[in-house]
């Protein structure tokens, strides 16, 4: 058994946002894998992000980002107070989408389905910049 980590960093900006993971994941296995079985684990050690596997690019980002909102609402209910209007709200988002997602990869690739990708869930507008471990079990 190996077992390989990196952390890779991600400008998420002043905007709620889905960003896409799957490239980076890919590289690091070229890397790290060389071809065997394994399991990826993919970790953020954020109170207020977390990881996804959804389609991407075909407007389900948005839905995810919407759907959000309305079940966690940016507004004032939110006992944790401190940061933007509604901030609270960010660090009850794990609970829902957790920061960490286990994958399998056959063959040194992630064994994604056809429409898959790995994404890293913000919705903190006041922490622009994020990490991420990328954890190479095999």
């Amino acid at each position: 058994m190996t077992f390989t980590t990196r952390t890779i960093d991600v400008t998420t900006g002043s905007a709620e946002t889905v960003h896409d993971l799957t490239p980076a994941c890919a590289g690091f296995l070229r890397e790290a894998a060389r071809g065997r079985e394994c399991l990826l684990n993919v970790f953020t050690p954020h109170a207020t992000a977390g990881l996804a596997v959804i389609e991407t690019g075909a407007g389900s980002d948005d839905d995810l980002l919407d759907a959000l909102a309305g079940l966690l609402p940016a507004d004032d209910r939110w006992r944790h107070r401190h940061g933007s209007p509604g901030h609270g709200r960010d660090h009850v988002l794990p609970a829902f989408v957790p920061p960490h997602a286990t994958l399998p990869v056959v063959g040194g690739e992630l064994a994604l389905g056809t429409w898959q990708s790995v994404v890293l869930v913000d919705t903190n507008k006041d922490n622009p910049r994020r990490t991420v471990r990328l954890s190479f079990l095999g």
